[in-house]
């Protein structure tokens, strides 16, 4: 199974980038792992919110297929703690999932049409994080999930 991170607009902060090329190394030890960044949409503050949500849609879309179990990183989705959270990763390996793609939206969340074709919703806490730290804390919880799937020391019960 592939698993994909899409995210919209660059990370601009160096350690963030540094996090994430950390775990990113040792995600791939266990599966594909793509993180793709859509560039922040253009003109974005001639916008108003729900224009800006519908353009940010259209580029997300470009990069889905239809096979795809789509998993939007939302505030209001489904919370878990690691170990369900690795369940959730091991049970799409077993289903045979040929990719598993997490999305994380814009400043404004999801246009209508993402939430449409989402498989699920989860929440990464019920706090509110920058979109860019978000990245790390997924990238670290997927890290997470693949050691607690193979019984690897990281994660302490």
């Amino acid at each position: 199974m592939k698993v994909k991170l899409i995210q919209i607009g660059k990370t601009d902060l160096s350690f963030i980038v540094d996090a994430i090329e950390y775990y990113h190394k040792k995600i791939v030890r266990y599966h594909p792992f793509e993180v793709l960044t859509i560039p922040d949409i253009k003109n974005r503050k001639s916008l108003n919110e729900l224009q800006q949500k519908k353009a940010e849609a259209d580029l997300i879309l470009k990069h889905l297929q239809s096979s795809d179990y789509i998993v939007l990183l939302d505030e209001n989705g489904h919370s878990m703690n690691s170990v369900q959270f690795s369940d959730f990763i091991q049970n799409s390996m077993i289903q045979s999932i040929k990719q598993l793609v997490f999305i994380i939206g814009g400043p404004y969340g999801f246009d209508e049409e993402i939430y449409r074709i989402a498989s699920s919703k989860i929440a990464l806490s019920k706090m509110t994080f920058s979109h860019q730290l978000v990245r790390v804390i997924f990238a670290e919880q997927l890290y997470r999930a693949n050691t607690i799937i193979k019984g690897e020391p990281y994660h302490h019960v």
